[in-house]
């Protein structure tokens, strides 16, 4: 299941994941930013809590990826916490 997360200017949706496990029994939640283009979508997918890039293709820059990268860091408590709550709620 994914949830979504926001919608930046340039089309840029970011949805995360619910909780899952990896082979370890680590719980880990994906985070996935994917653009529309002419061809296809521009997307990037980090995997918490290692933030590592597990995903991407396309045309997204290195600038844009830092940038991602800082919002799953910053984000990762409440990725966590809404991924438990099944997503956000907003009244």
């Amino acid at each position: 299941m994914m949830y979504p997360f926001c919608k930046y200017a340039d089309e840029t949706e970011v949805v995360f994941s619910n909780i899952n496990k990896n082979e370890n029994g680590e719980e880990i939640i994906h985070v996935h930013f994917e653009r529309p283009t002419d061809d296809g979508f521009d997307s990037v997918r980090f995997e918490l809590p290692s933030y590592k890039i597990v995903y991407k293709e396309g045309n997204y820059t290195e600038e844009e990826i830092k940038r991602f990268e800082e919002v799953v860091k910053r984000g990762a408590p409440y990725f966590y916490k809404w991924a438990r709550e099944g997503g956000i709620h907003i009244a």
